[in-house]
């Protein structure tokens, strides 16, 4: 399996500096956080006022664009990491910065245990660490491996047993998570093999009435599918590229789509699904006896140009961001929506008068009240390009290839 890289370039590197704006909602809606290029913002739900974070380690604030934030299930523990490869994990009631690790690569991924015991974050090069909270050592232990492939996310199974990685080379791993997870996992289940591109996101669904939790998976071959992770068994899969093309083009031939992101709605059989260069998102319902996906409602998001990069859902409200950075030292720009009911007919886009929060929220999570459409546009495009630049497997001549390899520097040495 061929290792990441990046071709040099000033406009390649450019497009991996773009960063998109990320979401996340306390589980108990109590705050939300946003990020857009290094800046982390939260605010708090309850209180209508905006965080300030304590960070008193000798690190300071993320540096570089943050890729991957993350409620712990109980709520008390937030996570953020990212390019700056520091892994920060904060206190969600004081959101005072309790501990900092150093990554030895960039991170893209990141994970809390149920019982908030351990974190585990994935780096560029396919590894995962490990961190155990309460333990006298506060840094990384290799947990697992992909071998190279860029690792997109990371899940806990709802029961515990497992962990759950995502990436580059079209698969889904699924780990046993073990007693001792500083001496290693070993165990693999089972993989998820049935994506013919990068998966880009994973979430589990269930409902009250069944025992068993099923995974659904986004992928940028413009489908969403439903697993069973004991087995590695696909159970279905969903297209969504008609639906997205038809609502956003007239062209008759439909182009391959990415799946942005995806979460599922708390105790139902529904998730929500945002596409890239879909204004809008989709409601998708899983009869998880009958292990089947439709598309049952589509909701379009009108006026000016705003394309989720990332989503977040709390009861029944869906929160969602679009937005990008232009790397550490550029100004990022977000702009934050929010639909209410999404699983109920009564479901609206609301306006920003209305939303939890109003002005005094948009004004700290987007840095100011009004964001122009122009520039919401050029992010969303950014975004895309970035994305398949960084996602999107190179190809090589056969001579290149061989230079490659002679030049690699992590080469074997023999004495």
């Amino acid at each position: 399996m061929e290792e990441p890289h990046i071709e040099e370039g000033h406009n390649q590197n450019k497009l991996l500096d773009v960063a998109p704006a990320l979401i996340s909602v306390h589980p108990s809606h109590k705050s939300i956080a946003a990020t857009v290029g290094s800046d982390l913002r939260v605010f708090n739900l309850i209180d209508n006022s905006p965080v300030t974070l304590v960070d008193e380690s000798n690190e300071s604030f993320h540096k570089d664009s943050v890729r991957a934030i993350r409620y712990s299930a109980s709520g008390k523990l937030f996570v953020s990491t990212g390019d700056d490869k520091l892994v920060k994990i904060w206190s969600a009631e004081s959101w005072r910065c309790l501990n900092t690790i150093c990554s030895e690569k960039r991170v893209t991924a990141v994970a809390v245990s149920h019982d908030d015991s351990y974190v585990c974050y994935a780096d560029k090069f396919g590894v995962v660490w490990v961190v155990e909270l309460g333990g006298i050592t506060k840094k990384g232990v290799p947990l697992l491996s992909h071998y190279c492939s860029i690792i997109t996310s990371l899940e806990f199974s709802p029961d515990g047993r497992y962990i759950l990685s995502a990436d580059r080379d079209f698969k889904i791993r699924v780990t046993v998570f073990p007693e001792e997870p500083l001496q290693g996992a070993h165990e693999i289940q089972s993989f998820c093999l049935g994506h013919t591109e990068f998966v880009t996101c994973i979430a589990f669904v269930s409902n009250p009435e069944l025992t068993q939790s099923y995974l659904m998976s986004g992928s940028g071959d413009s489908t969403v599918r439903l697993w069973d992770i004991a087995s590695g068994s696909l159970l279905d899969t969903c297209e969504v590229s008609t639906v997205a093309g038809h609502l956003e083009s007239n062209e008759s031939e439909q182009t391959q789509v990415t799946v942005s992101d995806l979460c599922a709605i708390p105790d139902s059989s529904l998730a929500a699904v945002a596409i890239q260069s879909f204004q809008g998102i989709l409601l998708l319902s899983c009869d998880l006896s009958a292990h089947t996906l439709s598309i049952t409602k589509v909701i379009q998001i009108p006026g000016e140009s705003f394309i989720p990069t990332s989503i977040s859902l709390s009861t029944s409200t869906l929160w969602m961001v679009s937005g990008a950075s232009n790397g550490p030292n550029q100004p990022g720009y977000s702009r934050v929506r929010v639909i209410s009911c999404i699983d109920s007919e009564k479901s609206s886009v609301l306006e920003d008068e209305q939303i939890p929060g109003g002005t005094k929220l948009l004004e700290k999570l987007q840095g100011k009240v009004s964001i122009e459409e122009s520039v919401m546009i050029a992010a969303s495009e950014a975004v895309r390009a970035a994305m398949s630049s960084l996602l999107m497997k190179k190809q090589y001549s056969e001579e290149k290839r061989e230079f490659r390899k002679r030049s690699r520097n992590d080469k074997k040495t023999t004495n």
